[in-house]
């Protein structure tokens, strides 16, 4: 059975990249080895859109930061990104 789709709401949601992925790939798994009740179904693609959007917010805070990094050909202090 799924994990509950409460599982992955904001507070819920792994911090790291990698354990994002991880959950997302086991997701995948269930869905893909059918036996899941259409509400399961429902919940686990609900979990995985979540999932997806949180590893896709790390990604541009990741690219933001490496362009800080990079400006100018050189490397700069990184500034808080949390307040833009």
């Amino acid at each position: 059975m799924p994990e509950q789709a409460s599982d992955t709401k904001a507070a819920d949601l792994p911090e790291r990249y990698e354990e994002i992925v991880a959950r997302l790939s086991r997701l995948v798994e269930k869905l893909e080895g059918g036996g899941l009740s259409l509400e399961d179904s429902i919940a686990a693609f609900e979990q995985g859109t979540n999932l997806a959007r949180a590893g896709a917010r790390k990604l541009d805070e990741a690219e933001k930061k490496v362009e800080v990094l990079v400006e100018g050909g050189r490397t700069q202090p990184l500034p808080d990104l949390e307040q833009r």
